[in-house]
């Protein structure tokens, strides 16, 4: 097998210490390491094996089948649903045509094999009634862009001549089981082909083994791009019919300026999150002469438009402009987006249909800058950009592939809607927005949705939290995470930070976190560091700090130079972070919350400790000063910890003997960090009423009460988290 542009992954020598339901797994999960096979969440596998029946010990076919809402690269054995194939094939009995067969769902559960809980997928029918042993139903954008095309059948039929294939073409149909009945009927009267091609949706390959499978997957994948690209590579710049802009000069500048006001625009329903995409094929398309009426006539795969909507916003915006007209014009742009969704709602919808969800666009295109997609969580963002670059390679290879002759009826036409339904452009045809409405107000898919679990605490806000690589900050992370923020760590030691965003990504995925490096004495290093998180998810919620300085010395005095340095970290760096972020947070117009952290040292007066006492009672106004500046949108508070020893970097072996001494407590110098620190840590918890050590996630935890919903009516105030010190208690 001789592939051009995919690779052969299969491990035989592996594959061969895996059992049948193991095979199809890993080949489930390498088809979906590869987004040019299939997108994520898309596509679906399955094996009918032969097993034992639980009941009675005899032998039945069983189908394994990819579980509703499941993800080909990550998916486990326990994410197959299992069918007894005879009872599927029965229920072709009862059924009694279209206007039934979301009906045939609720039979899936009956014909459930053994005690297999997973929802069976809507393709399950698709799969049962295809003989092969072994089947793959992907959606590559290649074989997309040949279902897409309004010459598509007649392109199918150069491609199976070429390679000698034997592919058969099957008119759109909404995915369900008359799809699987007019599979059945299709391999009936074609018993020799090898494939099928679904118009507007995707492709069916199969074979009698799973590795037999995989590769005639692999290689029918590879080679209709080498077909497909056969057409898209000698157009060059002539893509879409050239580019009529030019790309901005300036373009992540410009979208960091632009993104929070976006995201607060498409907010106003519900809270999003944000991504940001300037890839090559990204900016080919927005900046090219056919993308408005491209992006107009939506997408074609029911995979794509799901994440993506109806269709995204093209903004009419020539870059050669002034950046500074966008706002103005995407506030017009918007609410005409949302009066459209409206309408395609109202002229669809029947007495049966879900409410109407946010009419707000799921992905804007700009011209010049690139690509906003728009999600409930940066997973959800970066797939709803994801999906629609695969919806451009598809009106990519669709448009390559027009010809000179006439076409007289789209071979995507059948019993769905009629050839009249459909709309082209350059020989691009989409799918008809009333069969577009059918999958997006569906049932079984509105079933999907309220199957997921509920939302976190945190789910949809962004969180950087400065200082996040130690202690208190560290903490912070991670809880944060736990409650479903998007978490950017910043710290000065960038080494650090990135060692907890990795701790984070394995706990929680990919999306979870990201590092930054911040010095926050710095205005131009602060301004970068929120530009990444912008340019990252959208935006900013949550705004914590727990960096700080103390300056330690073996005298217990500070210098000159130290004073002004803490006085710089401690304060005015606070001031500076709160001033940049706060421009986000205008532009957002969304609550947000800043969360600062003084000390106990800031009411507790004593000798050693001026300039970090003094620094952290600054810090205690400040708070209250930026919570009437940053009023109402931005609640600021704080939290007044006590000594706080365990993972902290102000705490060197150094300054712990020196603290050691000073309280005369005895202490071996061989002894250890850890040991020196337990030491000191347990003289301060003695000084307290609850007698304990104060442990970074105590503090954690109190500031992120204070930073979330729980307190949305708290501002201005600092918490004390000093296990009861009576001297700094307020008088």
């Amino acid at each position: 097998m001789i592939l051009h542009y995919l690779e052969d992954r299969w491990d035989t020598e592996f594959a061969s210490t895996l059992s049948e339901a193991e095979l199809l797994r890993y080949r489930s999960n390498l088809l979906g390491s590869d987004l040019r096979i299939t997108n994520y969440g898309g596509g679906n596998t399955s094996a009918k094996l032969m097993q034992p029946d639980p009941l009675d010990g005899t032998p039945k076919q069983v189908l394994w089948v990819k579980g509703s809402g499941g993800d080909l690269e990550t998916i486990s054995t326990s994410g197959f649903a299992t069918l007894y194939l005879d009872k599927l094939h029965g229920l072709e009995n009862i059924y009694r045509g279209v206007a039934q067969e979301d009906d045939m769902v609720a039979m899936y559960p009956l014909c459930a094999f053994g005690q297999n809980t997973v929802a069976a997928s809507i393709d399950t029918s698709l799969h049962a009634f295809l003989p092969a042993l072994h089947v793959d139903h992907l959606h590559p954008d290649w074989g997309i862009a040949l279902a897409a095309a309004a010459n598509g059948e007649r392109r199918m039929q150069e491609f199976n001549h070429r390679f000698g294939h034997r592919l058969v073409w099957v008119p759109w149909q909404r995915p369900g089981f008359e799809l699987g009945m007019m599979l059945k009927k299709a391999l009936a009267a074609n018993p020799a082909c090898d494939g099928i091609v679904l118009g507007g949706h995707g492709l069916f390959s199969w074979g009698e083994t799973s590795e037999s499978c995989y590769r005639n997957t692999l290689q029918l994948i590879d080679q209709l791009g080498q077909f497909v690209q056969g057409f898209v590579d000698p157009l060059g710049d002539r893509i879409f019919g050239g580019a009529i802009y030019k790309t901005h000069e300036d373009r992540d500048e410009v979208a960091a300026d632009l993104l929070p006001f976006l995201r607060g625009r498409i907010s106003r329903n519900k809270r999003v999150v944000g991504n940001y995409a300037a890839l090559p094929e990204v900016l080919r398309f927005a900046d090219a002469k056919d993308a408005e009426k491209l992006a107009w006539l939506g997408t074609s795969c029911p995979d794509h438009f799901i994440r993506t909507k109806i269709r995204p916003l093209y903004v009419h915006w020539d870059p050669a402009g002034e950046p500074k007209e966008l706002r103005e014009l995407l506030d017009k742009e918007l609410a005409q987006y949302a009066r459209d969704y409206a309408a395609y709602y109202q002229a669809h919808a029947v007495k049966d249909s879900p409410a109407m969800r946010d009419p707000n666009p799921a992905v804007v295109i700009v011209p010049g800058i690139g690509m906003f997609s728009f999600g409930k969580s940066k997973t959800e963002a970066r797939l709803a950009g994801e999906f629609y670059v695969n919806a451009i390679h598809v009106m990519e290879g669709a448009t390559a592939l027009a010809d000179n002759e006439p076409v007289k009826e789209y071979p995507q036409a059948g019993p769905a809607a009629p050839s009249a339904a459909f709309q082209c452009h350059a020989n691009y045809v989409a799918l008809p927005p009333s069969e577009a409405f059918r999958i997006e107000y569906w049932a079984l898919e509105e079933a999907k949705i309220r199957r997921q679990p509920a939302e976190k605490l945190l789910s949809r806000r962004i969180a950087m939290v400065v200082g996040g690589g130690s202690g208190i900050g560290r903490e912070v992370a991670l809880l944060a995470a736990r409650d479903g923020a998007f978490i950017v760590v910043a710290d000065r030691n960038l080494a650090a930070a990135e060692t907890v965003a990795s701790d984070l990504r394995q706990r929680h995925g990919r999306d979870a976190a990201h590092a930054a490096a911040i010095d926050i004495t710095d205005k131009n290093s602060i301004h970068t560091a929120l530009s990444l998180v912008v340019l990252l998810c959208g935006g900013l919620d949550l705004l914590i700090n727990t960096a700080a300085l103390f300056p330690a010395s073996a005298d217990n005095t500070a210098s000159t130079e130290q004073w002004g340095k803490t006085l710089e970290v401690n304060v005015t760096a606070n001031y500076f972070l709160a001033e940049a972020a706060g421009k986000i947070f205008r532009d957002q117009g969304l609550d947000a919350s800043l969360v600062l952290t003084s000390s106990a040292n800031a009411v507790v007066a004593k000798r050693g400790s001026e300039a970090y006492d003094v620094s952290k009672a600054a810090v205690s106004h400040l708070i209250r000063e930026l919570a009437v500046s940053l009023a109402p949108l931005v609640r600021v508070n704080g939290i007044s910890p006590a000594t706080v020893i365990r993972g902290s970097t102000m705490f060197p072996r150094e300054r712990v003997m020196a603290s050691l001494t000073k309280y005369n407590i005895a202490f071996d110098a061989t002894a250890s960090d850890d040991e020196l620190r337990n030491l000191l840590a347990e003289f301060y918890a003695q000084r307290t009423l609850m007698h304990q050590p104060i442990d970074p996630t105590d503090c954690a935890r109190a500031i992120l009460f204070l930073a979330g919903p729980d307190a949305r009516c708290t501002t201005g105030h600092i918490v004390p988290v000093d296990g009861g010190l009576t001297e700094a208690f307020l008088r």
